[in-house]
């Protein structure tokens, strides 16, 4: 069973009056601004369709939408930063940048130097090909610069749209595009805690197949599928890929973002920038006693 659920409508309409950018649920924090402005970011570069997909989302919430994403593909970067290599700027259009780097880089770059007399008031990153459940979570650079965002106090959103082996070159883009303005409005109601951010993952399916909307703890996967596949390039030199077995995966427990995916929920987790066990941490605080 899933932990929540709530119901969505289409955005059918004309554009939604800005929702309130929060941080808890204080009376000062929830105070409108005059003009939200929207930092768009992602993992798999300027050119890549979800970051259209993330644009269009964006506008329909706000008239002020800023794009700061990595010249390239940066998938599976994590929270990593350019400490030994320069960051390179490139503007391509307007309110549109590029940057030679990390996701992480791009919101640093996007709040301490592009927009940094008007800084944003939403982060949304992706939005990913593939989805950001589970383990992927940690090694996700979609997630990671929602992550950056919430290091720098912003309320940030990460989007992913998951797809399967038959639609991996054209995954259903419709369904975030429907469906995202309604669930970043629904999570600026709500509020996003101060060091807190949330992980939005669309399912493998058309709009109009979508179940509903759960609102999830993260998944586990099975580990033993994680496997090296070797193979040999054409001087017959070994290369190797990280692979998972699709054979045999156990069915995902229930409430977690892998089991509303399966369902055609779209699935809504919240996470924590502390990552400190704090039962663990009194058990090893007695230990050391």
């Amino acid at each position: 069973m899933c932990l929540a659920t709530f119901d969505i409508r289409p955005d059918n309409s004309a554009p939604h009056p800005r929702p309130l950018p929060t941080r808890g649920r204080g009376t000062e924090q929830r105070a409108r601004v005059d003009l939200m402005r929207i930092l768009v970011t992602n993992d798999d570069g300027i050119h890549a369709e979800g970051l259209r997909v993330c644009e269009d989302i964006a506008r329909v919430l706000s008239d002020e939408v800023w794009v700061v994403a990595p010249e390239t593909d940066n998938s599976g970067v994590s929270h990593s930063l350019s400490l030994n290599d320069p960051l390179r700027l490139r503007e391509i259009g307007p309110r549109h940048f590029a940057v030679k780097g990390t996701p992480t880089d791009c919101v640093i770059m996007a709040v301490r130097h592009i927009m940094t007399d008007t800084p944003p008031d939403l982060v949304l990153s992706g939005v990913n090909r593939g989805q950001n459940a589970a383990e992927d979570v940690g090694y996700s650079g979609t997630v990671a610069g929602a992550l950056e965002g919430t290091v720098l106090n912003i309320p940030s959103i990460a989007l992913s749209q998951a797809y399967g082996p038959g639609n991996r070159d054209n995954p259903p883009w419709d369904t975030g595009r429907k469906f995202g303005p309604d669930v970043v409005r629904q999570v600026l109601a709500t509020g996003i805690p101060k060091g807190s951010l949330v992980n939005v993952n669309f399912p493998d399916c058309h709009a109009d197949a979508v179940q509903g909307v759960s609102v999830t703890a993260q998944g586990r996967r099975n580990q033993e599928l994680l496997r090296i596949e070797p193979r040999f390039d054409g001087r017959s030199n070994p290369y190797f890929w990280i692979a998972f077995s699709r054979k045999g995966r156990p069915e995902p427990v229930d409430g977690t973002d892998l089991s509303a995916l399966a369902q055609n929920r779209i699935s809504v987790t919240p996470l924590r920038l502390d990552q400190t066990d704090h039962d663990f941490m009194t058990r090893l605080a007695e230990g050391f006693d």
